[in-house]
């Protein structure tokens, strides 16, 4: 090829395609001594496919290891540190372990060997995972309060909480509540199965939706009660704002500021509204705007009791009044699933019924699953679970990749208003499955559509 003067020469590159060296991943477990491996439960034969496991290969591994193990060495893997299970002693039934409680069931008598043999095997349901028994079993010197996430058996705890509390007082009587009717059935069933063969013992659990016990307690200790609705406050509101000129307050931040700030915290006057915290709240509200508000929302209070109409929140406020000038109080023990869902007035009437009795107060919840109420301070309603606040890390529910998508909608900490903290870092699964479909649609229809389509397959 010949370059006539003037022209410039054009260089074209030619780009050759090049595989990388792929850098393996490092051993998580290489540096890991003998003694320390077996400790946590791996076997003798399987230690050198521990010290080579990767990232990669981890999950799979783990899926051949004994339960106790693969738990182990997961926790290792995401920067935990495993608890090894104190010796047996020799005077010890070494089914009594919590290792051997995995695997074995030791049965007292015929009748309880029977009774697990006709049992389908749907009573597993209420399977206690050995590291929970500790939490079930122990004495608290006030209320305590155990969290996890989904899958963990926060619901579990509660059920066999409330069973062991029955059990270890036989004249005491002990509720087993949660926040709704639909859950409280779940929570009957689960019973049932649980105590199939002692209905003397299940005659002393009281199984009932907040709102239910509610309702039922009011009426022994205040009298009928009409609740309002939904709808009735909001025409309270409605009239009450239209008789206050020169505001642009929507109906709907009237009733949300009235719900979760006015009726929530049972504000009697307009010091009060005045001074109160509203957490959660994301409209600052200076002085003036309050002024106004408050004669709406007193507006709304004498219309409730001219109809001699009562809120949920004023009747838990009411109930906790009541149960806290009676000399006996209806429950000698509260369990209650659900935890992260309950109001200020609910907390206000189980800080009645036991704030200052050792083991008179048990809760379970997930500060990340809080989807009803905003946030607010325990301790200064009477409830003080500080240094009664633990977290279940072992997830036998869910699998180890639907954990891990889901764990990144919230950070590895999750704190409450009084500082209790929820650390989720050291959380584990025990078993693997696929991984998650995760579809972006448009709208909310669509994803019912997909939703929908899925089931139907």
């Amino acid at each position: 090829m010949s370059i006539k003067p003037g022209q410039a020469q054009v260089l074209v590159p030619v780009y050759v395609q090049a595989e990388l060296p792929v850098r393996p991943k490092p051993p998580l477990f290489a540096h890991k001594s003998d003694d320390e491996l077996l400790g946590y439960g791996v076997p003798s034969e399987w230690l050198d496919d521990v010290r080579a496991a990767t990232e990669d290969t981890l999950l799979a591994l783990a899926d051949h290891l004994p339960a106790e193990a693969a738990e182990a060495l997961l926790e290792l893997a995401t920067g935990g540190k495993p608890r090894v299970p104190e010796p047996v002693l020799a005077t010890t039934s070494p089914f009594e372990h919590p290792d051997a409680q995995r695997r074995f069931r030791v049965m007292t008598n015929v009748e309880e060997l029977q009774r697990a043999l006709d049992f389908p095997w749907e009573k597993w349901t209420v399977f206690l995972h050995p590291e929970q028994r500790q939490w079930v079993e122990r004495d608290y010197t006030g209320p305590a309060r155990i969290s996890g996430s989904a899958g963990t058996g926060k619901t579990i705890v509660a059920l066999h909480r409330a069973v062991h509390l029955a059990r270890m007082h036989p004249e005491a009587r002990v509720l087993l509540t949660t926040f709704s009717d639909t859950l409280a059935n779940a929570l009957h069933t689960k019973l049932k199965r649980l105590l199939g063969s002692e209905p003397r013992l299940a005659e002393r659990l009281d199984v009932h939706s907040l709102d239910a016990i509610g309702l039922r307690l009011y009426k022994a200790h205040c009298g009928p009660a009409r609740l309002a609705s939904r709808d009735a406050i909001l025409e309270l509101l409605r009239a009450a704002a239209g008789a206050v000129p020169g505001h642009k307050f929507s109906l709907h931040f009237l009733f949300t500021e009235w719900d979760q700030v006015v009726d929530a915290w049972q504000l009697e006057n307009w010091e009060a509204y005045r001074g109160v915290a509203r957490l959660g709240r994301k409209t600052r509200l200076p002085e003036a705007q309050r002024t106004v508000l408050w004669s709406i929302f007193e507006r709304a209070r004498d219309g409730l009791r001219e109809k001699k109409m009562v809120t949920h929140a004023g009747m838990f406020t009411a109930l906790a009044v009541a149960v806290a000038k009676s000399k006996q109080p209806p429950f000698d023990f509260a369990v209650v699933d659900e935890a992260q869902d309950i109001s200020v007035a609910h907390l206000r009437f189980f800080a009645a019924i036991g704030a200052s009795r050792a083991n008179a107060l048990f809760f379970a919840g997930d500060l990340g699953q809080r989807i009803f109420q905003q946030p607010f301070s325990w301790k200064s309603l009477g409830v003080d679970i500080r240094g009664r606040s633990r977290t279940l890390r072992v997830n036998y529910r869910t699998s180890h990749q639907i954990r891990q998508q889901a764990d990144r909608l919230l950070g590895p900490e999750v704190a409450d208003v009084d500082g209790n903290t929820e650390n989720r870092s050291d959380t584990i699964s025990v078993f693997n499955g696929p991984p998650p479909i995760i579809r972006v649609l448009k709208s909310e229809s669509e994803e019912t559509k997909s939703v929908g389509a899925w089931l139907g397959e």
